[in-house]
């Protein structure tokens, strides 16, 4: 049962719940779209779903498809508010499939069943409250309070335009114009009309560029944080990995094992010299003290199968194992201890299984000195070389 465990979590866990949001969003526009344009559909229920109904599911449809992938960017990122989302839009797309009563449909509606229970049963790790930024909330602010503005105010002068005569169409020419697409079938036809079409551009054009500045500027800060090795959003999904804790020398074989071994790990450190450099190997890294739960948290260390902690100073290897073991209470912890009186020291702090290096060198060397002729091979077996 112990090897089925990592297949289990491939296939239920966290990633493969946002796998599946974003494959049922892709399915969700792909089909939304083909509906929209097939002249008469070919499906089971399409005698019993009128035509009006069969259109609307194909228009809702995409847009459902849009708004499951904002759903499984906020999965990816661990956001609660993208789980409850999710959990919301995927019976949607299934019942739009349903209604769209296409053959291309099918696939749609069995995939959002079937991902509906994994994106449940994730429910824990989809923990990150929302933070909204006050440019956020001014940029949300402005473009609401534009639509609004434009919508009532073209409903009232609809008398004074051509081509506006309902709310629909009021909040069309706002939209429309507020993003200067323009397409001329509505037009002003009086001096207060052009008047206020003019204001609409002019708060369009403000909003639009205040929302696209609150969307990019954290998205910019965002690339320079991951060219200088502090992007952690890849990391917080990770399942069934190792966490290494410091990186010194002690820690550089280590990480190569785990290279050549294919784990998956991730180093934190709170270095920018060795983590830049990490980077620049394709090593997963995140720059962080070792002993403050923040940057364990953020490389989902309650997941990982094993910790080890070798930050090449016992003291702070201690403090490390200290918050590991809180984070991660069955996690198995292994430490490099520099000095042999520190051995039991972190074993009390929580490690599980507690190496010295020095102390090991030196016992080997002491028996090949002593004539014992099995050292080499021994060494040679820990170290792995091949001949």
């Amino acid at each position: 049962m112990a090897k089925d465990e990592p297949t289990r979590r491939q296939l239920l866990g966290a990633r493969a719940a946002v796998t599946l949001t974003t494959v049922v969003a892709v399915l969700s526009l792909a089909t939304g779209i083909a509906n929209i344009s097939v002249q008469q559909t070919t499906g089971p229920l399409a005698e019993h779903v009128p035509e009006a109904a069969q259109t609307a599911a194909g228009f809702t449809g995409t847009l459902t498809g849009f708004l499951l992938l904002f759903g499984a960017w906020a999965l990816r990122r661990r956001y609660r508010a993208g789980w409850y989302a999710t959990v919301v839009l995927l019976p949607v797309t299934a019942i739009q499939g349903l209604v769209q009563a296409s053959d291309v449909s099918v696939p749609l509606v069995v995939l959002s069943v079937l991902s509906l229970p994994t994106v449940l049963l994730n429910v824990r790790r989809f923990d990150r409250h929302v933070s909204v930024s006050t440019a956020q909330l001014a940029a949300t602010a402005s473009l609401v309070g534009t639509l609004v503005y434009g919508t009532a105010g073209t409903y009232t002068l609809r008398e004074e335009f051509t081509g506006i005569s309902t709310l629909l169409d009021a909040l069309y020419y706002t939209i429309v114009t507020a993003s200067t697409v323009g397409y001329g079938d509505a037009i002003p036809e009086s001096a207060k009309a052009r008047l206020f079409g003019i204001s609409l551009v002019v708060l369009g054009t403000a909003s639009f560029a205040l929302a696209l500045g609150s969307v990019l500027g954290p998205a910019i800060q965002a690339r320079f944080s991951a060219a200088l090795g502090t992007m952690t959003t890849q990391y917080e999904l990770l399942e069934d990995h190792v966490v290494v804790l410091g990186y010194g020398d002690l820690t550089e074989p280590l990480v190569e094992e785990l290279v050549d071994g294919n784990v998956e790990f991730v180093v934190v450190t709170p270095d920018q010299t060795r983590a830049s450099w990490l980077r620049e190997h394709d090593i997963d890294v995140l720059l962080g003290e070792p002993s403050d739960d923040d940057p364990l948290e953020e490389v989902a260390i309650e997941d990982a199968r094993a910790i080890i902690a070798a930050t090449n100073d016992d003291a702070q290897d201690a403090l490390a194992i200290l918050t590991a073991r809180e984070l991660n209470p069955d996690g198995r912890i292994v430490a490099a201890a520099t000095g042999r009186e520190n051995v039991e020291k972190l074993r009390r702090a929580g490690a599980d299984t507690v190496l010295s290096p020095a102390v090991i060198g030196g016992r080997l060397l002491v028996r090949s000195a002593l004539g014992e002729s099995d050292v080499e091979s021994i060494a040679e077996r820990i170290m792995d070389e091949e001949e």
